[in-house]
This record gives structure tokens, C-alpha cells and sequence, in this order.
């Protein structure tokens, strides 16, 4: 079925940023099991097998409808180099997705592609949910300090 061409270079545009998602991910969740918080690197790495399921959903649509799923080109990756900063940087790349995929979603409703805006609909809620995740550890840092809070990420 081919699909619309400027829904298929959108869906492209979520892919870039769902593999840099991975990368950064995968990336903060190793340095933190590297300084001993597993449980933390657990958390972090669980997101990233989220954001790779994401992914593959949009190889799914884009080769569905036609198009060329463009897997080389990443949107920019932002490392932070201490927990707190990691989850700021995580943060801001969700705020963007979610922005992202809400003018993807209007869109696919716009060309008629209900299919998509299913998918994508899906998509959302999950990075709903990371923001979710996200604020909820930022608050934990912010209530019991850092010291405190690593020494329960521990393990």
C-alpha cells in the first residue's frame, strides 16, 4: 500500500529519533551500572528495549507503506555525565518526542491513515509514561537528595 509521502518522511523523522533514544539510552544506562547503581541502569535499560520495540514498529509501518526506512541518520544523542543531568537530557529528548509524535498523529488524521495514527497513538502513550518515569525519579532527587537517592539505585 503506498503511503503518503509526507507522512512516510515523518515516520522517518520518529525513527531518527527513536534509534538516538536507543543510543543515549543504552549509553547512560551502562555508565550508571559502571559506577555500581544496577538498579538504576536496570530502569534505564528497560526504556531503551521500549524505544528499540518503537523502532521496529516504525521499520514495520514505513516498509508497509512503501517507503524507505532511513536507519542511518540519528537525531543528536545528549550524554550527560551525572545522573541528575542524564535524566534532564532524558527528559528533554521525550518532551520532543511527545511533540513529535503528536504532529505525526495529526497527520496521519489529516491524509486519512487511521492505521498509522493507531501505531502511533500506541507510540505515544509509552512516552507518556517515560516522562512519567522520568519526573517521578527527577522529584525523588529533589526530596532526598542525590547521596540518598543513589544509595537505593544501588545493586
Amino acid at each position: 500500500m503506498k503511503g503518503n509521502a509526507q507522512l512516510l518522511k515523518a515516520l522517518n523523522g520518529l525513527l531518527a529519533d527513536e534509534l538516538a533514544a536507543i543510543n543515549q539510552y543504552m549509553v547512560h544506562a551502562e555508565m550508571t551500572e559502571n559506577w555500581g547503581y544496577g538498579k538504576l541502569g536496570k530502569m534505564i535499560q528497560t526504556r531503551a528495549i521500549t524505544e528499540m520495540k518503537h523502532a521496529e514498529k516504525l521499520i514495520e509501518r514505513i516498509l508497509f507503506l512503501e517507503g524507505i526506512p532511513i536507519v542511518d541518520k540519528l537525531s543528536p544523542i545528549h550524554i550527560g555525565s551525572e545522573v541528575p543531568k542524564m535524566f534532564a537530557n532524558d527528559h528533554e529528548a521525550e518532551m520532543g518526542a511527545i511533540k513529535a509524535y503528536n504532529a505525526a498523529i495529526k497527520l496521519a488524521v489529516e491524509v486519512s491513515d487511521n492505521a498509522t495514527k493507531e501505531i502511533l497513538d500506541s507510540i505515544l502513550n509509552d512516552e507518556d509514561a517515560h516522562v512519567d518515569e522520568i519526573e517521578a525519579q527527577q522529584d525523588q532527587i529533589r526530596q532526598m537528595g542525590l547521596p540518598q537517592y543513589l544509595s537505593i539505585k544501588i545493586g
